[in-house]
């Protein structure tokens, strides 16, 4: 059964191969002779563009917009992740972004590719996305590499015209721990894309640092890597903590016949590249890519923004239990906290970010009143690590030691500033 399945395959593939020969022929479909092209934007009226970027300015603000229009963005990797955050950053006034990519536009991406049609199967993926990016801003200079990119071509690649910004979307551990690590060798900002195959859950999506990754085997690997050349974090990155489990999707097998051939890794297009195929919900990569974008665009035009890392890590019953616990050594014999589950969420999360402000640490995390002179409510509840919670009892709430001769003033404050910040949105909750 499956020599069958292989043999219709490659009949299929020789099929689809002749139909693209065919429609190129008959409608004159070219692709560039060269790797490299530059397109000089063209000459276009400012009112216009102040207008087709409204919303942009209305949201960012004179100076902020003024910061994005006039930074130079390289993306490596066209593919479902890379093309919606092109797009996306075209739209938001980018106006010089070089592109590069080895690959051409395949039947099966279209799933997943921001802009890709019919008629662009065969051709450079780049190609594709700068005909459209014109159709949408032609003011835009656009620098297009269809190349692979590796070490050998990293300086032309990534420094030659002074980028702003490199935003890494390979689906190669190698040559993305290569990118990653001549970035952090020389202090270029980047931010990278880890992997978006085989996840469905948006509600795991994330952004953070590329140490607090969690059920991301890409984000693993790379880490791993790079570890092994002195990189630990500092490093953007968007990730999914969606788990691995039965029923959800995985690598695709080989054939058994391919196996018995030998020398497997011949199948692949490139050396060193994947043999193998992860499936992809379109879906997904597209909110990667939307995700990185508007990480871009914020930390380009200095909005406030602080990611929360980790979702799936707050458990809301543990949590409330450490709290309860604490209350009853305390002395309260009230059985209930008078804060509903929906709010236990919202301080670790949105209020305290996910992490500790004592230690900046987001997991074995607990809650904790944190002066005895209050009563417990959202303006006096902390985040804490279980350690932190249990020395803070020993000493304030117990030992009755002030807070200023336990912690430095730059707890404290943070602490408070967070407190302000529930006091200010609890008028509109």
């Amino acid at each position: 059964m499956s020599s069958k399945i292989l043999a219709c395959s490659v009949l299929s593939a020789l099929a689809t191969a002749f139909l693209l020969d065919w429609y190129h022929k008959k409608f004159e479909v070219t692709t560039p002779p060269t790797k490299t092209s530059i397109r000089k934007p063209r000459k276009y009226d400012e009112s216009l563009i102040r207008e087709q970027l409204a919303r942009n300015y209305g949201f960012l603000g004179e100076e902020g917009l003024d910061k994005i229009r006039n930074t130079f963005v390289v993306i490596v990797g066209c593919g479902g992740v890379g093309s919606n955050c092109i797009i996306s950053l075209i739209r938001s006034g980018i106006s010089h972004i070089r592109i590069v990519d080895f690959d051409q536009v395949s039947l099966s991406s279209l799933n997943r590719h921001a802009v890709a049609q019919l008629e662009d199967v065969g051709t450079p993926k780049v190609e594709c996305l700068k005909k459209h990016i014109l159709r949408i801003a032609p003011w835009v200079t656009v620098e297009t590499h269809n190349e692979l990119f590796d070490i050998s071509n990293a300086q032309q690649l990534l420094l030659e015209g002074t980028p702003d910004y490199i935003v890494d979307c390979i689906d190669n551990i190698d040559t993305k721990v290569d990118l990653l690590s001549f970035c952090c060798e020389r202090n270029l900002k980047v931010v990278s894309s880890m992997g978006a195959a085989c996840k469905s859950d948006p509600t795991r999506i994330n952004v953070g640092d590329i140490s607090c990754t969690e059920e991301d085997s890409l984000a693993r690997s790379v880490r791993r890597r790079l570890k092994k050349r002195g990189i630990l974090k500092k490093i953007p990155v968007v990730f999914s903590s969606e788990k691995p489990a039965p029923g959800k999707a995985s690598l695709l097998p080989l054939p058994d016949e391919e196996y018995e051939k030998g020398k497997v890794g011949e199948l692949s297009a490139l050396q060193n590249f994947r043999v193998r195929i992860l499936p992809v919900l379109g879906t997904m990569p597209a909110m990667f890519g939307l995700a990185l974008a508007t990480y871009i665009l914020c930390d380009i035009a200095d909005y406030p923004m602080e990611p929360i890392v980790g979702k799936s890590r707050t458990k809301v019953d543990g949590i409330i239990q450490s709290l309860a616990g604490q209350q009853s050594r305390l002395g309260n014999t009230e059985q209930r906290i008078p804060i509903p589950n929906t709010d236990i969420i919202y301080i670790v999360e949105e209020i305290f970010r996910g992490k500790s402000p004592i230690s900046n640490y987001s997991t074995r995390l607990t809650l904790s009143q944190w002066d005895p002179a209050k009563k417990l409510s959202l303006q006096n509840i902390v985040v804490m690590t279980k350690e932190e919670q249990k020395l803070h009892e020993q000493r304030v709430l117990k030992g009755g030691e002030k807070l200023e001769s336990v912690y430095p003033p730059e707890v404290i404050q943070l602490v408070e500033k967070r407190f302000a910040e529930e006091k200010f949105y609890s008028q509109f909750r």
